[in-house]
């Protein structure tokens, strides 16, 4: 497909290098030519030097003959622009960043009178991914499949659990437990493990189950695993905003730690229902009178990885606290993934990925579209969810052991008139069910490419 991109921030380029990555022709617009200069010599893509919201600077793009149109920039209302400009250029599918609270509650109304195919706001998807963490904080990731009926954690295997040196499939006999392991990390390595696999302690795992079925899984390997009771948040930015009206129905303490004054005031109307507090939030000696031993949940959420990290760290050695840091750049992963930082949230991947499995659904041909989409273990690994169409003739009704599955590939889930199925041989997929698949095959587009 042909794919305009406006904007070439953190974003704009993470979008660029994903879609690029999947064969799909990118032109990139911004009005810094240097940094598009930049960008194009590391990334195989085209390039408009211009804003991107004037007519002309499209026609240039080639929005005639475009797909789809993207805008990432840093103002919501020029993205908005881009998007109403594109719609009567090129009649193309178009997608805006939009991130100001204010606009949330309207969203929708954008949506139809802009028709816009979809509005991305990354705090906000931050936020929610955040919220689902603190009521499992024993896991570092959670991604959710089926309307939240089923979803897939990733956890470490501690010291001394009973998983240590357990096959695959021993979990189930021994645990009694009603879960699928779908993904081993261990060091560098990614593996889609089969039966025989052999766990250790250490390796990060992820499983799929229902959320009854995953706190029953938690409780046998020997992790506690209540939700958090309190949270200290350093950093009043959108993100802590959005977060925190997120947790305001629940019995969660607030805490927020912001060192702009009139940043807090405003806080302080918008949010009644937490505290927040005026001062230096790497302040080690204000950290630890406003109670970082005590908290059950530590986000460091500034506009600074440097100190986000550094926050996570100290928090880390005072506290047995739930950890969360805020990291934007994603330059150093394979560092920043060997420290001790808790859950690592990156924004700018949380709306690569949404729009990424959008881009997956319009190319679909089967009627399987592609309705969830996550990247896991550090880019390596897709899970995607597919509905399943009434042209799938060549997958229905076949028992899963006589499907020629392409290798590194698992179906981990089916969800069937709300009923939820950990896949055995003997099961089949039906039409109009939703099926969850795992593989470190890169472009799944739709559910006949599960299919040697």
């Amino acid at each position: 497909m042909k794919i305009i991109i406006v904007g070439c921030g953190k974003v704009g380029v993470t979008l660029a290098e994903k879609l690029n990555r999947e064969n799909h022709d990118i032109i990139l617009v911004d009005r810094n030519s240097d940094i598009l200069r930049t960008v194009t010599d590391s990334i195989d893509v085209m390039s408009v030097t211009g804003n991107g919201a004037i007519f002309q600077t499209q026609i240039e793009a080639g929005i005639q003959e475009a797909d789809l149109l993207i805008a990432t920039t840093n103002s919501d209302e020029l993205n908005m622009l881009c998007c109403l400009i594109a719609k009567k250029a090129g009649n193309c599918h178009t997608i805006a960043r939009i991130r100001n609270p204010e606009y949330s509650s309207e969203i929708h109304y954008f949506r139809e009178e802009l028709n816009l195919s979809l509005a991305i706001n990354p705090e906000l998807a931050a936020a929610h991914e955040i919220s689902k963490l603190l009521r499992f904080p024993s896991a570092i990731k959670i991604d959710t499949f089926a309307k939240g009926r089923l979803e897939l954690l990733k956890f470490i295997i501690p010291k001394n659990s009973p998983l240590n040196h357990m096959q695959i499939m021993e979990v189930g006999q021994k645990l009694k437990c009603n879960v699928l392991i779908c993904i081993v990390e261990r060091g560098k390595d990614v593996v889609i493990p089969d039966g025989s696999f052999v766990l250790q302690e250490g390796d990060k795992i992820s499983f799929i189950a229902s959320q009854k079925d995953s706190m029953e899984f938690f409780r046998k390997v020997g992790i506690e695993n209540n939700s958090a009771k309190s949270i200290m948040i350093v950093g009043g930015g959108r993100l802590t905003y959005y977060l925190a009206k997120l947790l305001k129905d629940t019995k969660i303490k607030i805490k927020i730690i912001e060192q702009n004054l009139d940043r807090c005031t405003e806080l302080s109307e918008l949010l009644p229902s937490a505290m927040i507090i005026h001062g230096d939030g790497s302040d080690q000696q204000l950290l630890l009178e406003e109670g970082i031993s005590q908290t059950e949940a530590f986000a460091s959420l500034t506009g600074f990885d440097e100190e986000n990290i550094m926050l996570s760290l100290y928090a880390a050695s005072k506290s047995h606290a739930k950890l969360i840091t805020k990291v934007n750049r994603i330059a150093f992963e394979d560092v920043i993934e060997s420290l001790n930082l808790g859950s690592i949230i990156y924004p700018k991947l949380i709306t690569a990925d949404s729009i990424l499995q959008y881009v997956r659904a319009m190319q679909n041909s089967l009627g399987s579209n592609v309705e969830t989409l996550y990247k896991i273990a550090d880019d390596r690994a897709e899970a995607l969810e597919f509905r399943v169409g009434k042209d799938a003739s060549s997958i229905t009704g076949i028992p899963l052991e006589k499907l020629q599955l392409k290798s590194n590939l698992l179906v981990a889930g089916i969800s069937r008139n709300r009923r939820i199925i950990t896949p055995r041989g003997k099961d089949t997929l039906e039409v109009g069910d939703t099926v969850i698949i795992v593989t470190t095959n890169r472009g799944l587009k739709d559910l006949k490419d599960i299919l040697k």
